[in-house]
């Protein structure tokens, strides 16, 4: 069914019955009989292999790990939208790292099929009884790609680096902050010091943004790290070229993938030729036309012809950890200080019809804080912010603004109800999320100004907390203890820490109970406090929730042994393989 960008800003039950129709039909097609994950991303629509149960998101076992041995060789021409423009992933928070991180590095730990911390580079740990420190059985048969050995230095500068003020670090700070010192007990056992328990430690050393990077790199030469990254994965950047590719090959005394991949050895690939291409319409076509093999940022608006043609694979999969938001308010600035505005604004907004403008049918609309395929996600809260026009109308009010002006806003004291939105000049998607939103509040009497500035600017004012409400977002991780980075208080950014919680936000219950769930290690209080999370977070609507955050990718199909990170969601190279390598 095709309607028009016209028939989104008039006719707003159209939408939600437009997109109603397409959710229904991928959650049904989700229950497909995946087999392997080659076939099982074409054919079963915009989840992928992922089921939909009880409100809870799963994905099956196989996909996360090889089912058959390769063919060695060939040379995989890949396409993504952006460079990271930094290979030190202790630097960046950007999403690339996801699947870029596991290409150089790897971790200390790995997550399961299931989300339990599993071996990598440290082949077991213990955790005492207090919570506070853990000890790093780790392996002596790994080097990095300079020949340093990895030991128990390597860990003990890594997580020195992570940490160090000049690294600027905006995410592996945040998620390392607990850690105090580190210990070197011999060799190839190291004890890791946190200042309070910390249940979410492993989970975070298992993300790619806590890789590994050479202990000798990082002492020497760290500024190095950016454009001639070393570290101990299965392939070694052999060229960069900014803002236009990176050449990565082969290393072929690999040896130490993570037991849950089921892959030994080297990769199979020799090469991985990656392009950074923008424009959404020549990843498809040169897809399309074997001028490349594969791309990380399949565009949703060709997912159907994608799907259609034989010689191609679509693969959409849900990252953990927080959905995507359209808009996120600062709680500390006029009129989002009070809750009734903010919630008005949450149910006013359709995320059916956001979700469809950003991904045609493709993405998942979202009114709750927490991934579905999370552990510990509470659907009961699913449809707390959902559209509801009326219920908006009303809480405005009851805010105190029921007059409104000859154009229609809303009035108080002759102030009109009114904001700005800022976002950053980089995102095509955010500008059209932001006129979506713009029409609808419009509908309610509320005034949305858009503000477009660069991004550098952007960032530094959100530093400051420069803004009534930014637009945009995602944050993936691992661990539901997302909702701690994005909305503690001890999240905001200060002149020592690079924050993520944005909103501004400082609940003393929320806080309470998202530091018990850090220092609780018992499934069912997990449970229980993460639940009492998501549903404070509805009571407070810091953020407006649109949809989950996908991450799509297509490739041709040849190109076999595709299987995915398990923290990530994101797929994995080591046991990509070229059918047809010439």
């Amino acid at each position: 069914m095709k309607v028009s960008t016209g028939s989104l800003k008039s006719d707003r039950p159209v939408w939600r019955a437009v997109c109603g129709a397409l959710v229904a039909a991928a959650l049904g097609l989700a229950g497909c009989s995946s087999g392997d994950a080659d076939k099982g991303a074409q054919e079963n629509g915009p989840l992928g292999t992922g089921v939909v149960k009880d409100g809870h998101l799963g994905y099956s076992p196989g996909d996360y790990w090889q089912k058959e041995e390769g063919r060695p060789g060939g040379t995989l021409r890949a396409t993504v939208a952006l460079d990271t423009n930094t290979f030190d992933v202790h630097a960046i928070s950007h999403g690339n790292v996801q699947w870029l991180g596991r290409i150089l590095y790897d971790g200390l730990v790995y997550q399961d099929e299931q989300g339990n911390i599993s071996p990598w580079l440290a082949k077991s740990w213990e955790v005492s009884a207090d919570g506070k420190v853990y000890t790093f059985h780790l392996r002596d048969d790994v080097s990095f790609s300079d020949g340093t050995p990895f030991n128990a230095e390597a860990v003990r500068v890594n997580l020195e680096h992570m940490r160090d003020p000049a690294t600027k670090s905006p995410l592996a700070a945040a998620y390392i902050k607990p850690y105090k010192s580190g210990r070197i007990v011999d060799e190839y056992t190291f004890e890791a010091t946190l200042s309070e328990p910390y249940s979410p430690f492993l989970d975070v050393l298992a993300q790619s943004w806590l890789g590994m990077i050479s202990p000798k790199q990082i002492r020497e030469n760290p500024r190095s790290i950016a454009e001639r990254p070393i570290g101990s994965g299965p392939f070694v950047l052999e060229s960069y070229t900014r803002s236009q590719g990176a050449n990565f090959v082969k290393r072929k005394d690999y040896n130490w993938a993570p037991p849950v991949t089921r892959h030994k050895g080297p990769a199979y690939l020799d090469r991985i030729e990656l392009r950074f291409v923008p424009e959404a319409v020549i990843r498809y076509s040169s897809l399309q036309s074997g001028q490349s093999d594969f791309t990380l940022d399949a565009p949703p608006q060709n997912a159907r012809a994608i799907r259609a043609d034989p010689g191609l694979r679509f693969s959409s999969r849900v990252r953990k950890g927080n959905p995507t938001r359209s808009v996120t308010f600062n709680v500390e600035r006029a009129p989002f200080d009070d809750v009734r505005v903010r919630r008005a604004l949450a149910l006013g907004i359709d995320r059916d019809g956001i979700a469809w403008l950003n991904g045609f049918g493709e993405y998942l609309p979202k009114t709750d804080y927490l991934a579905a395929n999370t552990r510990y996600y509470d659907p009961s809260f699913a449809d707390a912010l959902a559209y509801n026009a009326p219920e908006a109308n009303r809480l405005l009010d009851e805010a105190g603004w029921p007059e409104r002006d000859a154009e229609g806003f809303r009035l108080k004291d002759g102030k009109r109800l009114a904001a700005s939105l800022l976002i950053s000049d980089s995102s095509a998607a955010s500008s059209s999320v932001a006129v979506a939103m713009q029409s609808d509040l419009r509908k309610l009497g509320f005034d949305l100004a858009i503000e477009v500035v660069p991004t550098a600017i952007a960032t530094d004012r959100r530093y400051a907390g420069d803004y009534q409400a930014l637009g945009g977002g995602y944050w993936h991780t691992n661990t539901p203890d997302g909702l701690y980075i994005l909305y503690h208080s001890h999240s905001i950014t200060t002149p020592k820490l690079i924050g993520q919680n944005s909103s501004r936000l400082r609940d003393a219950e929320l806080d309470d109970v998202l530091e018990r769930a850090r220092h609780s290690t018992d499934p069912a209080e997990l449970q229980r406090l993460y639940s009492q999370a998501q549903r404070r977070l509805t009571e407070l609507v810091p953020a407006v929730p649109s949809y989950e955050s996908h991450h799509m990718i297509a490739y041709r199909s040849n190109v076999r042994g595709v299987f995915f990170d398990t923290s990530h969601n994101t797929p994995s190279f080591l046991g990509i393989w070229l059918e047809d390598s010439k």
